[in-house]
């Protein structure tokens, strides 16, 4: 397993929030908006919105979070997901085979416009987790 990041929802207030991390905590912040990317095509909401933002301090991604919301909608107190960052395609399967266990799965297991496979879900305690694998980006830290 490569890591394990808090993934916050922010229901169209991450722009601000992350901001305000950065302001914050210090480090470099990525911004991803719906507008320009191919979530462009589906997307209901405002196209200025964030699908993904990153914060990272020291070379380490310490925080992610979105605008997004899954089938489960926005629920304060429940919008902090677990992203695990698989190391290869056999421990995502093995995680999302385990997790899914007695729970609920919102996005099932599959390869993503962004180039990894990707899957998000609810284990059975309540806890929500967002694996991703993504071969091209691993292939990257080998060279």
């Amino acid at each position: 397993m490569n890591s394990i990041n808090p993934y916050i929802g922010f229901n169209g207030r991450c722009r601000e929030a992350m901001t305000f991390y950065q302001e914050c905590l210090g480090g470099e912040l990525e911004l991803q908006q719906v507008a320009g990317s191919p979530m462009e095509q589906s997307w209901t909401g405002a196209m200025d919105q964030i699908f993904h933002s990153s914060l990272t301090i020291n070379g380490v991604q310490i925080l992610m979070g979105s605008d997004m919301t899954d089938q489960a909608g926005y629920t304060k107190g429940t919008n902090i997901a677990l992203a695990v960052g698989c190391s290869n395609e056999e421990e995502i399967h093995t995680l999302f085979a385990r997790l899914q266990e007695g729970g609920q799965v919102y996005h099932p297991l599959k390869q993503e416009f962004w180039g990894a496979l990707f899957a998000s879900l609810e284990d059975k305690f309540g806890n929500r987790w967002m694996l991703n694998y993504d071969a091209k980006q691993k292939s990257k830290q080998l060279n």
